[in-house]
């Protein structure tokens, strides 16, 4: 029985192994300006093979796009003598700014538990949150609570059965990017599974970046804070003294 497996599997490695992801974006670079209303990324691409395509078990896309990620605070408020109080909160390591899941099925059909444990696909895995377990009674509802709030808020996407795949070869797919991203380099993952196993994965990137009077602004408040504290002093001032005035002649 053994030398049965293991001549199998000598047999269908080859097999599994050629398969390759070629990819493209539509854009790798997005610039955030006065007007900026969101983004569209078209993530496309095509599965290389030196050999025939294998029609069993079928082949599944999941596509993920990553903003930059930073340390943050949960906090958990509860009503205490009828005023809301912080009463628990938990340090969390890593959560991404921004996260979509794109997938050609149910994540549960085409990604084992163990694979995304390895590669860190889904959006709970994405978010470091090592060592919380010690920090509130409820730790993993912390998480829940995130999650469910930048869900809310567009930051955090499933789209599951959004990818379309065609003959097992070619896949494509629409991201949509919110107006409030962050700026940085944000990471796209591409991955082929077959059996909710992984067989080949790539990775691209999207330069996000402010541009014009936003980035003016934003590089002012990081290298001149003093300059850039009495700007904002004097435009404050100056619309405050423009909508009196306004006001007095409308009313005379």
């Amino acid at each position: 029985m053994i030398r049965l497996l293991v001549l199998w599997l000598c047999l269908a490695w080859p097999a599994l192994a050629n398969e390759q992801i070629v990819a493209g974006l539509s854009q790798n670079r997005v610039s955030i300006t006065a007007d900026f209303d969101g983004s569209e990324i078209l993530i496309y691409g095509a599965v290389k093979r030196d050999e025939p395509a294998i029609k069993t078990p079928p082949l599944h896309v999941i596509v993920t796009v990553e903003g930059p990620s930073t340390p943050l605070i949960v906090r958990k408020k509860e009503r205490r003598f009828g005023i809301w109080v912080n009463t628990e909160a938990v340090q969390i390591g890593r959560a991404p700014s921004f996260y979509a899941v794109a997938t050609t099925g149910f994540l549960d059909d085409v990604l084992s538990e163990t694979e995304n444990l390895r590669h860190q696909i889904t959006i709970p895995r994405a978010i470091r949150s090592v060592g919380i377990s010690s920090q509130a009674k409820d730790s993993p509802g912390f998480i829940d609570a995130l999650v469910r709030i930048r869900k809310e808020e567009g930051q955090y996407r499933l789209d599951e059965r959004s990818v379309q795949l065609t003959e097992a070869t070619l896949f494509r797919t629409d991201v949509v990017l919110p107006a409030n991203l962050t700026e940085g380099m944000f990471r796209v993952r591409i991955f082929l599974t077959r059996d909710g196993v992984v067989v080949d994965h790539l990775e691209r990137q999207i330069n996000v970046r402010k541009e014009g009077l936003e980035r003016f602004l934003t590089n002012l408040s990081r290298e001149q804070p003093l300059i850039y504290g009495l700007l904002s002093l004097l435009i404050a001032v100056a619309a405050g003294y423009g909508a009196s005035t306004a006001f007095r002649l409308l009313k005379s």
